[in-house]
């Protein structure tokens, strides 16, 4: 069964609210990202799952992760 008709299943009310924010949405979103926005909108208390790596998509930063550790030097 595919994610969509899962969610459509389990979660109708937050479906249609995805499926309304993908429409109204002035730059093209996907229907899975409006599905976490409506989700998160909806049930805040699931934030905790966000938090630990359920993004739409990677985050891209200059700063170092401080949870991974910096390789070797080689120097020293």
């Amino acid at each position: 069964m595919k994610l969509v008709l899962w969610r459509a299943v389990l979660s109708p009310l937050t479906s249609l609210q995805a499926l309304l924010l993908q429409r109204r949405s002035k730059t093209p979103l996907s229907y899975d990202t409006a599905w976490r926005q409506a989700r998160m909108l909806h049930a805040p208390d699931e934030m905790v799952y966000r938090l630990h790596g359920h993004h739409a998509a990677p985050v891209l930063s200059d700063t170092p992760d401080p949870a991974r550790p910096s390789p070797p030097d080689p120097t020293g």
